[in-house]
């Protein structure tokens, strides 16, 4: 069942209009018909079974069918502070994270990142990862659409942070510290680039009380797989 999402105004009592480039994609790339079942997600995070009852040149109707009352969504609000990576790394990055439940992606300029981008690079390369997110969201039935943020420098407080270290030694820290995260708890995930934390980005993450350096194991993970390792476990914690 294809999934698509769309605005607040275009929800009505037993129909929902869909527009913009959905409408040629459900036409002539996915050449849907009359009666074919679709999920429909407002910007809310409301979704809905419907079937398509009318494909008209620049609008698709669908009738409304019943409201999806399970979501798809984890009781947790997970942001992902991933250290700017070089080439199109961040591309499959936000791909997976989207894919294991992220609700933000923040890419950070970190001391050791080889990439550095300028205001102008900045604001076009969010514009195609927003899109790229977008479409993972509808691949892996989200609810909601995970927003792609401006590259900063920091990573904000949550009630929780967790910092993937490849000095950190030992599972059983990270199988204690991922025992105790609760449902509605905001977590954060912050992850180095290439060239890893440097030392006074590590000093600070021992600063804080609600930050912790946790192992993912005995191995270095690449920039693109810790985030997504320490994603999974929180999946694995926290899904019902």
């Amino acid at each position: 069942m294809y999934q698509f999402f769309v605005e607040e105004e275009q929800v009505h009592s037993d129909s929902i209009s869909i527009t913009g480039g959905d409408v040629n994609h459900i036409k002539n790339v996915l050449r849907m018909k009359n009666g074919e079942k679709i999920r429909v997600s407002s910007k809310s995070g409301q979704a809905y079974f419907c079937h398509i009852s009318s494909i008209l040149d620049d609008e698709v109707i669908a009738a409304i069918d019943s409201a999806d009352e399970t979501g798809t969504e984890l009781d947790n609000h997970i942001v992902l502070y991933q250290g700017l990576p070089k080439g199109d790394k961040m591309e499959l990055i936000i791909q997976k994270a989207v894919e294991l439940g992220v609700s933000e992606i923040v890419p950070v300029a970190m001391k050791n990142c080889v990439v550095k981008l300028d205001e102008k690079k900045a604001a076009k390369k969010l514009q195609r990862w927003q899109a790229i997110a977008e479409s993972a969201a509808k691949q892996s039935k989200r609810t909601v659409i995970p927003t792609v943020k401006q590259p900063v420098k920091i990573a904000s407080e949550l009630d929780i942070t967790l910092v993937p270290y490849e000095n950190e030694r030992g599972m059983d820290a990270t199988r204690e510290i991922m025992g105790q995260l609760m449902a509605g708890q905001t977590i954060g995930v912050v992850v180095g680039p290439e060239g890893g934390f440097a030392p006074e980005e590590i000093a600070l993450v021992d600063e804080h009380a609600t930050m912790h350096r946790i192992s993912l194991g005995r191995r270095i993970l690449r920039t693109e797989t810790a985030g997504l390792a320490a994603l999974a476990m929180l999946v694995y914690n926290l899904d019902v």
